[in-house]
């Protein structure tokens, strides 16, 4: 079987969505899949105004057809709402070939802090992309049961994971990272884009002890500096460099109001940290219920006692949540939503 994958997301990207989709690709041979990737690098694009990290792509259709005709998938995946995903799945409505979408952003609420357009405006244009799918994929029961509300069908669980071989608490004598060596702790670590949907400000707004510890870049990095000239800001991070810089220190806090997941907060807890963040969904299905973090409105409370909490317990907890897990749900969608279907290498 193989697997094509439609996504406006990815490298150089660094975000939640092109870590699950690297790691599905890395698994689909265990699942009896090869896949290929149709994403923005295969196109013309040109940078997102305000927000030059991500490019929008000239997706043609004749660019799709061809890419179709040369790689004959059996089943088909679109990851994003954006140019390149719109492409493919115009392209399949038009040769009735089946396919299943993903819901990994809150689009309606990052547009509407950016521009005045109502969010029920851009909800029905979503609800109006993935309804021409198979099945959708969310990541939470909480995200599952708002977009079920908000009239979205066929919605199908697809939870998230983490390499716990590389994201794991320091050794015994391991040196600290040079950037983070000498400073006053308690070391209070963000990890995320900075933007503004992200909240990063409400963290670097709280009156804690220590030092505040951001990684990641974004459109809103040069007004977070100015706001928090006491804060550490080590720029993007990756890979082990990223792991080290978690395992150095001793809470992670998470602003976030809107993310549907939060992969971040998993790295963390697989790194030994307890984890500090609003009540909302996202930290709610991560955490919630657990000894392994500390949700309150107020985040500096929540930080301050996340504190107390215990660095095995968040390893352990991390432990349960490996990407093998969320492979077996991902393919098990696509062959469920697809019915076994192979006609889609000999349409169009």
């Amino acid at each position: 079987m193989k697997l094509l994958i439609a996504s406006d997301a990815w490298h150089p990207q660094v975000n939640g969505v092109v870590r699950s989709l690297e790691q599905m690709v890395r698994r689909a041979p265990e699942h009896g899949f090869a896949t290929t990737l149709l994403t923005v690098a295969d196109f013309r694009s040109l940078p997102l105004p305000g927000y030059p990290e991500i490019r929008l792509a000239y997706a043609g259709r004749e660019r799709v057809a061809e890419r179709w005709h040369a790689e004959r998938p059996s089943h088909v995946h679109i990851a994003t709402e954006g140019p390149v995903g719109l492409a493919v799945r115009r392209h399949c409505l038009a040769h009735a070939l089946p396919f299943t979408t993903s819901y990994h952003t809150r689009f309606p609420e990052y547009l509407a802090a950016r521009l005045p357009v109502p969010e029920a405006w851009s909800y029905a244009y979503l609800r109006r992309f993935h309804g021409a799918g198979r099945g959708t994929m969310v990541s939470t029961a909480s995200l599952q049961s708002e977009l079920a509300a908000r009239g979205f069908a066929r919605l199908m669980r697809w939870t998230r994971g983490v390499d716990t071989d590389r994201f794991r608490p320091a050794e015994p004598g391991a040196p600290v990272p040079a950037e983070l060596a000498g400073l006053p702790g308690p070391l209070f670590l963000y990890v995320g884009r900075l933007a503004v949907e992200k909240n990063v400000a409400a963290f670097l707004s709280l009156d804690l002890p220590g030092t505040k510890v951001v990684v990641g870049d974004g459109p809103d990095r040069g007004r977070l500096q100015a706001l928090a000239s006491g804060a550490t800001f080590l720029g993007t991070r990756t890979g082990a460099a990223l792991a080290a810089v978690y395992a150095a220190c001793d809470v992670f806090v998470f602003p976030s109001l809107t993310d549907t997941f939060g992969i971040v907060l998993l790295e963390a807890l697989a790194s030994g940290l307890p984890v500090a963040a609003y009540p909302v969904p996202g930290p709610n299905d991560v955490v919630g219920g657990t000894r392994v973090g500390i949700l309150d409105r107020d985040l500096r409370a929540a930080a301050l006692a996340a504190l107390g909490l215990s660095r095995a317990e968040c390893r352990a907890e991390a432990l349960r949540c490996g990407w093998d897990v969320s492979a077996r749900q991902f393919f098990g969608n696509i062959v469920q939503a697809h019915g076994g279907v192979q006609g889609a290498r000999d349409a169009a």
